[in-house]
C-alpha cells in the first residue's frame, strides 16, 4: 500500500483509520507493523495538508488571510 497524493481527505482518513485498527489489534509482525506505521504517518501528513489547504481557502473566502481559523476568545457584552 502506498500513499497516493490524489486521495481525497476522506479517502486518506479512511485508510488511516484502517491502519490504526490493524496496529491496535496487535496481530502483526514487527516488520508489518513498521510498514503500516510508516504508511500511517504519510496518510496523517496528507490529511494535515488537506486540512491546512481547506483552512487557507476558508480564510481567503472570508477575507481573513493570514489569520488562523481557530476559536476566537468570547467577549461578553459591556467588556
Amino acid at each position: 500500500m502506498s500513499v497516493n497524493d490524489e486521495l481525497t481527505f476522506e479517502q486518506a482518513y479512511e485508510q488511516l483509520e484502517k491502519i490504526v485498527e490493524k496496529l491496535e489489534a496487535g496481530e502483526l509482525s514487527l516488520d508489518e507493523s513498521m510498514a503500516l506505521f510508516e504508511e500511517g504517518i504519510k496518510l496523517e501528513r496528507l490529511c494535515g495538508e488537506r486540512l491546512d489547504g481547506a483552512e487557507l481557502r476558508i480564510n481567503e473566502l472570508t477575507g481573513r488571510e493570514g489569520e488562523s481559523a481557530g476559536v476566537k476568545p468570547f467577549e461578553a457584552a459591556g467588556s
